[in-house]
């Protein structure tokens, strides 16, 4: 049974900004901002630690109160926009996502409300 998400989206952002950072790799960055022209969604910027100054924007849409999905919008390299193709960005956004995921289900005590 698919149950809508019944939270208001700044609590949401809050919880996810608090909450995220935790299950990223140490050092990464994340930003949480609401989705302005969807309140089921929130977009989130990671910038990775380390030498590579990679960041990554992701729209994480609720599709239901327990499941969100995941969408790679943009990867930046120190500022400007790259290749999303090549191999070792595909693995850091697959990482990501999974860290997304995961956040997701921790917070599932207040999206299933």
């Amino acid at each position: 049974m698919n149950r809508e998400l019944n939270i208001d989206q700044n609590e949401l952002v809050g919880a996810w900004q608090e909450r995220l950072p935790e299950v990223l790799n140490v050092g990464d960055q994340a930003q949480v901002m609401a989705d302005e022209a969807n309140h089921q969604a929130i977009r989130i910027h990671i910038a990775t630690a380390g030498h590579e100054m990679y960041s990554f924007d992701f729209k994480c849409q609720y599709v239901d109160s327990r499941e969100v999905s995941v969408e790679l919008v943009d990867v930046e390299r120190d500022g400007r926009t790259t290749d999303e193709r090549t191999e070792p960005i595909q693995e850091l956004a697959h990482d990501y996502t999974r860290h997304i995921h995961e956040c997701a289900q921790s917070l599932q005590s207040i999206t299933k409300s």
